[in-house]
């Protein structure tokens, strides 16, 4: 036991044995974690308000940036749309460099830190540069005062301050997630289940922290105080920083195991040498590595069938048996089976990635078409008016409902039905991700149905839409639920998902698979966009989302994704069905939650 290395002094404390964790966490000073001394729900709930803090700062400029860009920088609706979308998959395209640094170098802590002082420096560049350069002439960016034309300057410090801003953001958030749960030893059984039930409070958290965004940030920007708001979220960032920063002394880390692209590269070009080599049936004849040999993490994975090509990787031939006795041991020749494996296991986990990828181009759309369509409609009850991106709120109200529902009502229900059968668990994250792209259909059906009644009652001579339409803004408030109640089944279902079925050595990794998903769903949900107004945009038609929605057909392009949607379920649910489980040395038996969805 590593525990038993620490002095004898550390060893007693308070007349009681110390007892160190077992899952292979460590102190800030690289010794063995003290269960009692560290982690656990005191460091889970820093991080959990750091997240929230952090959350709202990013929203604070992400929800309303579609109606920067059109007010501020005067760009059309498709362009502005598509510019939110290339930056949102840019915030999240930067998960995987942040994954990278801290699995292979940093670790996740000092990766977390890193990028968090590039995040809040972004936001502090962005309020000045709107502040100074920007909003001209004073006052202007609200609904009826368009800004007037922009150095080239001001532009670019906008560009520079806001990519920063998906720089530290995307590299800070697949860390944040993976290291709240490292605070928890998945190897003691009080503590398995809070780091299962530590995901979705994360997401909790982070949709209760845009929650100030979405109401009083965005009703401030949305009457033209964009500096203010730009500010509110630094400051926000700030504060966040400063608390993660003050937990410092309680956090349990993973050692970083080096750079996962050499240990790919290993199984694969020694899986191609010994192409015409043929595996043994007995998994015991597989090299098994030193005692000491542990690249992929601190438990080592079984063998598995499937990709046996890879299997060749571990195939002893008398070559390497030369070489052994020479204690000259090749790692592009031959490598342990527990590192074949972590290639093998990546490669399951591709194909249900793929099919969240177009879940995510759903998703996108309440950030950007789902606010022009809200701008379009009746946004006033009285005298007092409702910004369109502050009907997000009602996502974030659903999140929070939904999951509330979720843990106390549904997966008990589940669970009682399934013991009857032998079976102790709930809803498994496979079904959950299943069940998200059901509503997520429903959510699209749900918008385009709003949209024909929406153009009902419609006025064809607004100039920019804006309050064109009779119908009321609150027609909104179904799709917006429905998405919020997909994201609980889909997002909190993929976090568990990769994070639990990644090797040991990457679960920063698997966190950044989630939010690459998002990522590259706005690039394909842009793309989409400039196909659809490419082809529908022919012989003098405005295109089914031009500049005045009003004579346009935004409802089929949500017809369009309700029915890319439901492609995309019938893919995953082969997909799904396909998938094994993750198996490790020391935790052999697994539930089978691949078989059914």
């Amino acid at each position: 036991m590593a525990c038993l290395k620490l002095s004898k002094e550390v060893k007693m404390m308070k007349g009681k044995e110390i007892e160190c964790t077992k899952d292979g966490t460590v102190d800030l000073d690289g010794k063995p974690a003290i269960r009692e001394a560290s982690g656990k729900w005191v460091a889970g709930i820093m991080i959990l308000l750091n997240q929230a803090l952090a959350t709202l700062a990013f929203f604070g400029v992400g929800v309303n940036l579609v109606l920067f860009l059109t007010r501020v920088l005067k760009e059309n609706n498709a362009d502005a749309a598509n510019s939110v979308s290339k930056w949102t998959g840019t915030v999240y395209i930067c998960s995987l460099v942040g994954a990278f640094l801290s699995d292979s170098y940093w670790g996740r802590f000092k990766t977390c830190a890193i990028f968090q002082v590039i995040y809040v420096t972004g936001l502090a560049l962005l309020a000045l540069a709107s502040q100074l350069y920007l909003l001209k002439p004073k006052g202007c960016g609200n609904r009826t005062t368009l800004c007037g034309e922009h150095s080239t300057m001001g532009v670019g410090l906008f560009y520079i301050s806001v990519y920063m801003i998906a720089l530290g953001y995307g590299g800070y958030q697949p860390n944040i997630a993976t290291f709240g749960a490292d605070q928890f030893d998945e190897q003691h059984p009080r503590e398995s289940h809070s780091k299962v039930a530590f995901f979705s409070y994360f997401y909790l958290f982070m949709n209760l922290g845009s929650l100030f965004s979405n109401t009083i940030l965005d009703y401030f920007e949305d009457e033209g105080m964009w500096a203010l708001g730009f500010w509110a979220s630094a400051a926000s960032a700030f504060a966040a920083l400063l608390l993660f920063l003050g937990g410092t002394a309680r956090y349990r880390h993973f050692k970083s195991s080096g750079n996962p692209l050499a240990r790919f590269g290993q199984v694969l070009v020694a899986a191609t040498k010994k192409s015409r080599v043929e595996t043994p049936e007995n998994e015991d004849d597989f090299y098994q590595g030193e005692d000491d040999d542990n690249t992929t993490g601190s438990r080592k994975m079984l063998h598995t069938y499937g990709f046996k090509f890879l299997d060749r990787a571990a195939v002893v031939t008398s070559r390497e048996l030369d070489d052994q006795k020479l204690s000259d041991h090749n790692p592009w020749r031959l490598c342990p089976i527990s590192q074949v494996e972590e290639v093998k296991c990546i490669l399951r986990l591709l194909p249900i990635w793929l099919c969240t990828i177009i879940y995510s181009v759903v998703f996108t759309q309440m950030a950007s078409l789902f606010v022009e369509q809200g701008d379009a409609m009746k946004t006033t009850i009285a005298n007092f008016r409702i910004p369109a991106a502050s009907m997000s709120t009602f996502d974030i109200l659903s999140v929070a409902g939904v999951i509330f529902l979720n843990r106390r009502v549904l997966n008990p229900l589940v669970s009682r039905f399934k013991k009857c059968k032998g079976d102790h668990t709930g809803l498994t994250e496979l079904q959950r991700m299943g069940i998200g792209l059901v509503i997520a259909v429903m959510a699209m059906l749900s918008a385009g149905i709003v949209e024909c009644y929406r153009l009902k009652y419609a006025s064809n001579d607004c100039k920019h839409c804006e309050g064109s339409s009779s119908l009321n803004i609150f027609w909104q408030v179904p799709q917006y639920a429905f998405i919020g109640a997909s994201e609980v089944f889909m997002y909190i279902g993929q976090l568990e998902f990769f994070n639990a079925q990644a090797p040991d050595g990457l679960k920063s990794f698997g966190s950044a698979l989630c939010m690459t998903s998002i990522s590259l769903g706005n690039y394909v949900s842009s793309l989409l966009v400039s196909v659809v107004m490419k082809i529908s945009a022919i012989d003098n038609m405005p295109g089914w989302i031009p500049g005045n929605l009003n004579k346009g057909h935004l409802d089929r392009f949500y017809f369009l994704l309700a029915g890319l949607t439901l492609i995309d379920l019938v893919a995953y649910i082969a997909c799904a069905k396909w998938y094994k489980n993750i198996k490790h040395s020391e935790k052999i038996q697994e539930h089978e939650e691949d078989d059914k969805v």
